[in-house]
Protein backbone atom coordinates (compact mmCIF):
# COMPACT_ATOMS: atom_id res chain seq x y z
CA UNK A 1 0.00 0.00 0.00
CA UNK A 2 2.95 2.43 0.88
CA UNK A 3 4.53 1.48 -2.43
CA UNK A 4 1.25 2.20 -4.61
CA UNK A 5 1.11 5.46 -2.62
CA UNK A 6 4.56 6.95 -3.03
CA UNK A 7 4.15 5.58 -6.89
CA UNK A 8 0.92 7.82 -7.43
CA UNK A 9 2.48 10.45 -5.22
CA UNK A 10 5.03 10.76 -8.30
CA UNK A 11 2.85 10.94 -11.22
CA UNK A 12 0.27 13.29 -9.12
CA UNK A 13 0.61 16.56 -11.19
CA UNK A 14 2.04 19.43 -8.98
CA UNK A 15 -1.21 21.90 -7.33
CA UNK A 16 -0.79 25.37 -7.23
CA UNK A 17 -0.70 27.17 -4.22
CA UNK A 18 -0.57 30.84 -4.59
CA UNK A 19 -2.34 32.59 -7.40
CA UNK A 20 0.80 33.01 -9.32
CA UNK A 21 1.14 29.41 -9.85
CA UNK A 22 -2.42 28.92 -10.45
CA UNK A 23 -2.49 30.83 -13.35
CA UNK A 24 0.69 29.79 -14.61
CA UNK A 25 -0.40 26.06 -14.24
CA UNK A 26 -3.64 27.29 -16.20
CA UNK A 27 -2.08 29.72 -18.70
CA UNK A 28 0.82 27.66 -20.13
CA UNK A 29 -0.60 24.61 -21.67
CA UNK A 30 -2.60 26.57 -23.32
CA UNK A 31 -0.35 28.97 -24.72
CA UNK A 32 1.65 26.23 -25.43
CA UNK A 33 -1.04 24.79 -27.45
CA UNK A 34 -1.88 27.78 -29.49
CA UNK A 35 1.84 28.62 -30.01
CA UNK A 36 1.98 24.47 -31.98
CA UNK A 37 -1.28 24.97 -33.42
CA UNK A 38 -0.55 28.03 -35.05
CA UNK A 39 2.95 27.03 -36.49
CA UNK A 40 2.48 23.56 -37.37
CA UNK A 41 -1.18 23.58 -38.11
CA UNK A 42 -2.65 27.19 -39.40
CA UNK A 43 0.51 28.44 -40.89
CA UNK A 44 1.25 25.77 -42.60
CA UNK A 45 -2.19 25.34 -43.96
CA UNK A 46 -1.10 28.78 -45.50
CA UNK A 47 -3.92 31.39 -46.75
CA UNK A 48 -5.21 32.61 -50.13
CA UNK A 49 -3.00 35.57 -49.60
CA UNK A 50 0.85 34.35 -49.52
CA UNK A 51 3.15 36.99 -48.88
CA UNK A 52 6.05 34.11 -49.17
CA UNK A 53 5.93 33.31 -52.75
CA UNK A 54 7.37 36.25 -54.13
CA UNK A 55 9.84 36.48 -51.73
CA UNK A 56 10.86 33.31 -52.95
CA UNK A 57 10.43 33.87 -56.75
CA UNK A 58 12.46 37.22 -55.94
CA UNK A 59 15.06 35.37 -54.08
CA UNK A 60 15.64 32.18 -56.82
CA UNK A 61 16.06 34.77 -59.70
CA UNK A 62 18.53 36.86 -57.63
CA UNK A 63 20.44 33.63 -56.70
CA UNK A 64 20.49 33.13 -60.73
CA UNK A 65 20.94 36.69 -61.79
CA UNK A 66 17.82 36.96 -63.03
CA UNK A 67 15.54 40.47 -63.25
CA UNK A 68 13.69 40.46 -59.25
CA UNK A 69 11.79 43.36 -60.07
CA UNK A 70 8.92 42.19 -62.91
CA UNK A 71 5.96 42.44 -60.86
CA UNK A 72 2.62 43.38 -62.04
CA UNK A 73 1.60 45.94 -59.64
CA UNK A 74 -2.05 46.53 -61.64
CA UNK A 75 -2.77 42.96 -59.63
CA UNK A 76 -3.77 42.65 -56.01
CA UNK A 77 -2.15 39.76 -55.63
CA UNK A 78 1.53 40.29 -53.17
CA UNK A 79 4.51 41.83 -53.92
CA UNK A 80 8.14 41.72 -54.11
CA UNK A 81 9.07 45.20 -52.78
CA UNK A 82 12.38 44.78 -50.89
CA UNK A 83 15.06 46.66 -52.02
CA UNK A 84 18.68 45.00 -53.81
CA UNK A 85 20.05 44.19 -49.72
CA UNK A 86 16.85 42.60 -48.66
CA UNK A 87 17.28 40.31 -51.91
CA UNK A 88 20.54 39.37 -50.69
CA UNK A 89 19.79 38.60 -47.31
CA UNK A 90 16.29 36.64 -48.69
CA UNK A 91 18.43 35.00 -51.25
CA UNK A 92 19.51 31.39 -49.03
CA UNK A 93 15.80 30.55 -48.72
CA UNK A 94 16.25 29.14 -52.98
CA UNK A 95 18.35 27.00 -52.06
CA UNK A 96 15.30 24.46 -51.03
CA UNK A 97 12.69 23.68 -53.17
CA UNK A 98 9.64 26.17 -52.14
CA UNK A 99 7.40 24.30 -49.48
CA UNK A 100 10.43 23.16 -47.37
CA UNK A 101 11.99 26.70 -47.66
CA UNK A 102 8.23 28.18 -46.94
CA UNK A 103 8.14 25.64 -43.46
CA UNK A 104 11.48 27.17 -42.14
CA UNK A 105 10.59 30.36 -43.11
CA UNK A 106 7.70 29.63 -40.60
CA UNK A 107 9.76 28.00 -38.56
CA UNK A 108 12.34 31.11 -37.68
CA UNK A 109 9.97 33.69 -37.66
CA UNK A 110 8.19 31.73 -35.07
CA UNK A 111 11.32 31.22 -33.27
CA UNK A 112 11.88 34.97 -33.29
CA UNK A 113 8.54 36.00 -32.42
CA UNK A 114 9.33 33.71 -29.18
CA UNK A 115 12.62 35.24 -28.14
CA UNK A 116 11.54 38.78 -28.91
CA UNK A 117 8.56 38.17 -26.54
CA UNK A 118 11.25 36.79 -23.58
CA UNK A 119 13.55 39.85 -25.05
CA UNK A 120 10.60 41.83 -23.80
CA UNK A 121 9.79 40.21 -20.52
CA UNK A 122 13.85 40.69 -19.85
CA UNK A 123 13.21 44.67 -20.93
CA UNK A 124 11.12 45.00 -18.15
CA UNK A 125 12.84 42.87 -15.39
CA UNK A 126 10.41 39.91 -16.09
CA UNK A 127 11.24 36.01 -15.54
CA UNK A 128 9.53 33.29 -17.60
CA UNK A 129 8.19 32.36 -14.01
CA UNK A 130 6.07 35.78 -13.78
CA UNK A 131 2.06 35.10 -14.65
CA UNK A 132 3.40 38.20 -17.58
CA UNK A 133 5.26 35.82 -19.29
CA UNK A 134 2.18 33.28 -20.27
CA UNK A 135 -0.30 35.77 -21.09
CA UNK A 136 1.89 37.61 -23.04
CA UNK A 137 2.44 34.18 -25.26
CA UNK A 138 -1.09 33.64 -25.53
CA UNK A 139 -2.30 37.06 -26.30
CA UNK A 140 0.44 36.88 -29.00
CA UNK A 141 0.21 33.94 -30.91
CA UNK A 142 -3.60 34.32 -30.23
CA UNK A 143 -3.82 37.61 -32.17
CA UNK A 144 -4.21 38.75 -35.82
CA UNK A 145 -0.60 39.91 -36.20
CA UNK A 146 0.82 37.09 -34.97
CA UNK A 147 -1.22 34.66 -36.59
CA UNK A 148 -1.39 36.10 -40.09
CA UNK A 149 2.63 37.01 -40.11
CA UNK A 150 3.23 32.96 -39.99
CA UNK A 151 -0.22 32.00 -41.88
CA UNK A 152 1.24 34.30 -44.61
CA UNK A 153 4.14 33.63 -44.14
CA UNK A 154 6.39 37.38 -43.91
CA UNK A 155 8.93 38.61 -42.46
CA UNK A 156 7.61 40.66 -39.61
CA UNK A 157 8.62 38.46 -36.99
CA UNK A 158 12.50 39.27 -37.53
CA UNK A 159 11.35 42.29 -37.99
CA UNK A 160 9.59 42.40 -34.07
CA UNK A 161 12.82 40.94 -33.06
CA UNK A 162 15.06 43.49 -34.25
CA UNK A 163 12.65 45.95 -32.42
CA UNK A 164 12.90 44.71 -29.17
CA UNK A 165 16.67 44.28 -29.13
CA UNK A 166 17.21 47.25 -30.70
CA UNK A 167 15.23 49.12 -27.52
CA UNK A 168 16.46 46.63 -25.19
CA UNK A 169 20.21 47.67 -26.57
CA UNK A 170 19.78 51.16 -26.50
CA UNK A 171 18.61 51.36 -23.11
CA UNK A 172 21.72 49.42 -21.92
CA UNK A 173 23.67 52.12 -23.78
CA UNK A 174 24.86 49.54 -26.35
CA UNK A 175 24.32 51.74 -29.10
CA UNK A 176 26.37 49.73 -31.67
CA UNK A 177 24.83 46.67 -31.37
CA UNK A 178 21.38 48.72 -30.79
CA UNK A 179 22.22 50.05 -34.81
CA UNK A 180 23.25 47.12 -36.02
CA UNK A 181 19.63 44.98 -34.79
CA UNK A 182 17.79 47.98 -36.46
CA UNK A 183 19.71 48.46 -39.32
CA UNK A 184 19.62 44.66 -40.08
CA UNK A 185 15.81 45.12 -40.67
CA UNK A 186 15.73 48.67 -42.62
CA UNK A 187 18.05 46.39 -45.23
CA UNK A 188 15.29 44.23 -45.92
CA UNK A 189 12.08 46.61 -45.43
CA UNK A 190 12.24 50.28 -43.71
CA UNK A 191 9.10 49.11 -40.73
CA UNK A 192 11.22 50.36 -38.20
CA UNK A 193 13.27 53.54 -39.56
CA UNK A 194 11.00 56.07 -37.75
CA UNK A 195 12.51 54.78 -34.77
CA UNK A 196 15.61 56.55 -35.47
CA UNK A 197 14.48 59.49 -33.98
CA UNK A 198 14.60 57.63 -30.77
CA UNK A 199 18.52 57.93 -30.62
CA UNK A 200 18.76 61.18 -31.96
CA UNK A 201 16.57 62.72 -29.16
CA UNK A 202 18.71 60.63 -26.46
CA UNK A 203 22.24 61.52 -28.00
CA UNK A 204 22.99 58.04 -28.92
CA UNK A 205 24.65 59.29 -32.55
CA UNK A 206 26.64 55.62 -32.45
CA UNK A 207 23.02 53.87 -33.16
CA UNK A 208 23.25 55.79 -36.85
CA UNK A 209 26.48 54.40 -37.66
CA UNK A 210 25.38 50.58 -37.89
CA UNK A 211 21.71 51.46 -38.12
CA UNK A 212 22.72 53.10 -41.41
CA UNK A 213 25.92 51.74 -42.61
CA UNK A 214 24.65 48.10 -42.13
CA UNK A 215 21.75 48.89 -44.84
CA UNK A 216 24.55 51.03 -46.95
CA UNK A 217 26.97 47.69 -47.08
CA UNK A 218 24.37 45.61 -47.96
CA UNK A 219 23.05 47.84 -51.08
CA UNK A 220 26.99 48.22 -52.20
CA UNK A 221 27.36 44.43 -52.20
CA UNK A 222 23.99 43.41 -53.54
CA UNK A 223 23.73 46.49 -56.43
CA UNK A 224 26.33 44.62 -58.88
CA UNK A 225 24.94 41.16 -58.18
CA UNK A 226 21.18 42.07 -59.03
CA UNK A 227 20.34 41.73 -62.65
CA UNK A 228 17.81 45.13 -62.61
CA UNK A 229 19.00 47.73 -59.56
CA UNK A 230 17.85 49.92 -61.46
CA UNK A 231 14.18 48.76 -61.71
CA UNK A 232 13.65 49.25 -57.77
CA UNK A 233 14.50 52.48 -58.09
CA UNK A 234 12.23 53.26 -61.40
CA UNK A 235 9.11 51.12 -60.53
CA UNK A 236 9.01 49.66 -56.88
CA UNK A 237 9.85 52.67 -54.99
CA UNK A 238 6.94 55.20 -56.88
CA UNK A 239 4.70 52.51 -56.13
CA UNK A 240 5.33 52.50 -52.39
CA UNK A 241 4.90 56.14 -52.64
CA UNK A 242 1.38 55.62 -53.45
CA UNK A 243 -1.49 54.57 -51.93
CA UNK A 244 -3.59 51.99 -52.37
CA UNK A 245 -7.06 51.21 -51.63
CA UNK A 246 -7.14 47.80 -50.75
CA UNK A 247 -5.87 45.72 -48.19
CA UNK A 248 -4.61 49.44 -46.64
CA UNK A 249 -5.75 49.96 -43.05
CA UNK A 250 -4.17 53.63 -43.47
CA UNK A 251 -6.24 56.80 -43.58
CA UNK A 252 -6.03 57.26 -47.02
CA UNK A 253 -6.27 54.05 -48.23
CA UNK A 254 -9.52 53.41 -46.01
CA UNK A 255 -10.86 56.90 -47.34
CA UNK A 256 -10.12 56.31 -50.58
CA UNK A 257 -11.65 52.49 -50.37
CA UNK A 258 -15.07 54.10 -49.07
CA UNK A 259 -15.32 57.35 -50.89
CA UNK A 260 -14.75 59.84 -48.54
CA UNK A 261 -14.26 63.49 -49.66
CA UNK A 262 -10.24 64.64 -50.17
CA UNK A 263 -10.48 67.23 -47.77
CA UNK A 264 -11.58 64.88 -44.98
CA UNK A 265 -9.05 62.51 -45.20
CA UNK A 266 -6.39 65.41 -45.06
CA UNK A 267 -8.33 66.94 -41.90
CA UNK A 268 -8.04 64.01 -40.00
CA UNK A 269 -4.47 62.85 -40.94
CA UNK A 270 -3.51 66.60 -39.78
CA UNK A 271 -5.55 66.29 -36.68
CA UNK A 272 -3.98 62.60 -35.94
CA UNK A 273 -0.52 63.98 -36.69
CA UNK A 274 -1.10 67.19 -34.96
CA UNK A 275 -1.64 64.98 -31.69
CA UNK A 276 1.37 62.67 -32.18
CA UNK A 277 3.70 66.04 -32.03
CA UNK A 278 2.25 67.08 -28.84
CA UNK A 279 2.20 63.78 -27.80
CA UNK A 280 5.91 62.80 -28.51
CA UNK A 281 6.54 66.49 -27.45
CA UNK A 282 5.41 65.93 -23.91
CA UNK A 283 6.99 62.51 -23.72
CA UNK A 284 10.06 64.29 -24.45
CA UNK A 285 9.45 67.14 -22.14
CA UNK A 286 8.67 64.96 -18.77
CA UNK A 287 9.66 61.60 -19.48
CA UNK A 288 12.81 61.34 -21.40
CA UNK A 289 14.75 60.33 -18.26
CA UNK A 290 12.16 57.78 -17.42
CA UNK A 291 14.24 55.55 -20.07
CA UNK A 292 11.66 52.60 -20.30
CA UNK A 293 8.56 54.17 -20.31
CA UNK A 294 9.87 56.92 -22.72
CA UNK A 295 11.30 54.36 -25.10
CA UNK A 296 8.12 51.78 -25.12
CA UNK A 297 5.53 54.67 -25.21
CA UNK A 298 7.26 56.82 -27.74
CA UNK A 299 7.90 53.69 -30.09
CA UNK A 300 4.28 53.08 -29.69
CA UNK A 301 2.94 56.95 -31.04
CA UNK A 302 5.58 56.39 -33.37
CA UNK A 303 4.85 53.36 -35.23
CA UNK A 304 1.35 53.64 -34.97
CA UNK A 305 1.60 57.00 -36.64
CA UNK A 306 3.92 54.82 -39.44
CA UNK A 307 0.43 52.85 -40.01
CA UNK A 308 -2.12 55.33 -39.66
CA UNK A 309 -0.90 58.93 -41.27
CA UNK A 310 1.47 57.61 -44.76
CA UNK A 311 0.28 55.91 -47.87
CA UNK A 312 0.27 51.92 -46.56
CA UNK A 313 -0.22 50.40 -43.08
CA UNK A 314 -1.53 46.71 -43.04
CA UNK A 315 -2.79 45.03 -39.57
CA UNK A 316 -0.19 42.91 -39.48
CA UNK A 317 2.14 45.78 -38.95
CA UNK A 318 0.76 45.80 -35.20
CA UNK A 319 3.30 43.51 -34.09
CA UNK A 320 5.41 46.19 -33.62
CA UNK A 321 3.19 47.99 -30.43
CA UNK A 322 3.71 44.85 -28.18
CA UNK A 323 6.02 47.01 -26.50
CA UNK A 324 3.70 49.59 -25.58
CA UNK A 325 0.97 46.91 -24.93
CA UNK A 326 3.57 45.52 -22.46
CA UNK A 327 4.34 48.84 -20.49
CA UNK A 328 0.67 48.07 -19.01
CA UNK A 329 2.65 46.89 -15.89
CA UNK A 330 4.33 49.99 -15.60
CA UNK A 331 2.62 52.48 -12.64
CA UNK A 332 2.27 55.24 -14.92
CA UNK A 333 1.53 53.09 -18.18
CA UNK A 334 -1.15 55.49 -20.71
CA UNK A 335 -2.37 51.79 -21.29
CA UNK A 336 -4.09 51.13 -17.80
CA UNK A 337 -7.30 52.42 -19.01
CA UNK A 338 -10.36 50.50 -20.83
CA UNK A 339 -10.31 52.85 -23.80
CA UNK A 340 -6.99 51.59 -24.96
CA UNK A 341 -7.55 47.84 -24.73
CA UNK A 342 -10.98 48.59 -26.70
CA UNK A 343 -8.31 50.25 -29.39
CA UNK A 344 -6.32 47.17 -29.01
CA UNK A 345 -9.01 44.93 -29.70
CA UNK A 346 -9.69 46.89 -32.91
CA UNK A 347 -6.16 46.16 -34.67
CA UNK A 348 -5.18 42.96 -32.71
CA UNK A 349 -8.06 40.97 -32.79
CA UNK A 350 -8.76 37.65 -35.08
CA UNK A 351 -12.30 37.95 -35.20
CA UNK A 352 -13.68 38.27 -38.25
CA UNK A 353 -16.96 41.12 -38.41
CA UNK A 354 -17.72 40.09 -41.54
CA UNK A 355 -22.14 39.36 -41.15
CA UNK A 356 -24.69 37.55 -43.67
CA UNK A 357 -27.56 39.41 -41.70
CA UNK A 358 -26.09 42.59 -41.96
CA UNK A 359 -23.48 42.80 -45.16
CA UNK A 360 -22.72 46.72 -44.72
CA UNK A 361 -22.45 46.75 -41.27
CA UNK A 362 -20.17 43.64 -41.75
CA UNK A 363 -18.17 44.98 -44.37
CA UNK A 364 -17.23 48.03 -42.92
CA UNK A 365 -16.44 46.99 -39.02
CA UNK A 366 -14.21 44.46 -40.53
CA UNK A 367 -12.18 46.63 -42.87
CA UNK A 368 -12.02 49.82 -40.30
CA UNK A 369 -11.10 47.92 -37.15
CA UNK A 370 -7.57 48.26 -37.53
CA UNK A 371 -7.78 51.88 -38.58
CA UNK A 372 -10.45 53.11 -36.12
CA UNK A 373 -7.84 50.99 -32.95
CA UNK A 374 -5.23 52.62 -34.39
CA UNK A 375 -7.08 56.33 -34.16
CA UNK A 376 -8.16 55.59 -30.99
CA UNK A 377 -4.75 54.16 -29.45
CA UNK A 378 -3.05 58.10 -30.99
CA UNK A 379 -6.35 59.55 -29.18
CA UNK A 380 -5.83 57.86 -26.13
CA UNK A 381 -2.76 58.77 -25.40
CA UNK A 382 -2.84 62.13 -26.22
CA UNK A 383 -5.80 62.46 -23.69
CA UNK A 384 -3.64 60.59 -20.83
CA UNK A 385 -0.70 62.90 -21.79
CA UNK A 386 -2.65 65.83 -22.39
CA UNK A 387 -4.77 65.78 -19.40
CA UNK A 388 -1.74 64.95 -17.01
CA UNK A 389 -0.18 67.52 -18.22
CA UNK A 390 -3.24 70.57 -17.75
CA UNK A 391 -3.55 68.90 -14.04
CA UNK A 392 -0.06 69.14 -13.26
CA UNK A 393 0.03 73.02 -14.30
CA UNK A 394 -3.11 73.86 -12.26
CA UNK A 395 -1.48 72.05 -9.12
CA UNK A 396 2.28 73.82 -9.67
CA UNK A 397 4.21 71.05 -9.87
CA UNK A 398 5.05 70.76 -13.44
CA UNK A 399 8.97 70.91 -12.05
CA UNK A 400 7.70 67.43 -10.47
CA UNK A 401 6.72 66.09 -13.54
CA UNK A 402 3.48 65.44 -15.10
CA UNK A 403 2.88 61.96 -13.41
CA UNK A 404 -0.11 61.26 -11.33
CA UNK A 405 -0.08 62.91 -7.53
CA UNK A 406 -0.02 59.95 -6.26
CA UNK A 407 2.30 58.28 -8.17
CA UNK A 408 5.03 61.13 -7.26
CA UNK A 409 7.78 60.35 -4.67
CA UNK A 410 6.77 61.55 -1.75
CA UNK A 411 3.36 61.82 -2.66
CA UNK A 412 1.80 65.22 -2.98
CA UNK A 413 -0.91 64.90 -0.14
CA UNK A 414 1.16 63.49 2.39
CA UNK A 415 2.36 65.08 5.89
CA UNK A 416 6.03 64.23 7.63
CA UNK A 417 6.52 62.89 10.97
CA UNK A 418 7.68 66.16 11.98
CA UNK A 419 4.91 67.96 10.19
CA UNK A 420 2.41 65.79 12.31
CA UNK A 421 4.56 65.81 15.57
CA UNK A 422 4.45 70.03 15.59
CA UNK A 423 0.71 69.67 14.57
CA UNK A 424 -0.19 67.64 17.67
CA UNK A 425 1.78 70.12 20.08
CA UNK A 426 -0.08 73.00 18.43
CA UNK A 427 -3.16 71.23 19.25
Amino acid sequence: MYRAEVFLRQLEPRTGRTTQQVVNFVLWPIAVMTVLNRVIVTAVNGAITDDFRPVYNAALAFWNGRDVYTADFNSVDPHYLYPPSGSLLMAPLAILDPERSRWLFIGVNAVAILVALYLLLRLFDLTISSIAAPILVLGAFMSETVTNTLVFTNINGLVLLGEVAFLLLLMRKKDLWAGAAIGLTIAVKPTLAPLLLLPLVRGQWKVLVTALGIPFILTVVAWPLASDPMDFVRRTVPYLLESRDYFNSSIVGNGAYFGLPEWLILLLRVVLAAMVVVSLWLLYRYYRNDELFFLTTATGVIMTASFLLPSLGQMYYSMMLLPLLMSVVLKNSVMRNWPAWLAVYGFMTFDSWWSNRWPTFGRAAEYTKSTLGWSLLLIVIFCVLGYRYLVARREGRLDRGIDPAYLLDPPLDTVSPADEAETATKH
